[in-house]
């Protein structure tokens, strides 16, 4: 193998890590919100979670798609987002 078909090969595993971590994390924001909602929390904006699943698909981003790295900081930040709009409601009955 000559150094060109190397460097194409080693970017293109990366390119299919960081497509997968990102699948993962589309994953657990979709999960989140379904748990969310299952247990009558509010989860927030709808156009954090299908803003951030539309940028995901859409072909148009602020990187080149074979780098999902803004697709990732997208997702994370609307998991965090979702995760954090579900704060439990604490128990005042207790002194």
């Amino acid at each position: 193998m000559d150094t060109t078909t190397t460097v194409i090969l080693i970017a293109a595993v990366l390119a299919a890590a960081v497509l997968a971590l990102a699948l993962v994390l589309l994953i657990r924001l979709v999960r989140a919100r379904q748990t969310l909602r299952r247990a009558g929390l509010p989860t927030g904006p709808r156009w954090i979670f299908w803003g951030a699943v539309l940028y995901l698909v859409l072909p148009t981003d602020l990187l080149p798609d074979p780098v999902y790295l803004d697709d990732i900081g997208v997702l994370l930040l609307a998991l965090r987002s979702l995760r954090a709009g579900a704060t439990l409601p604490t128990d005042r009955t207790r002194s």
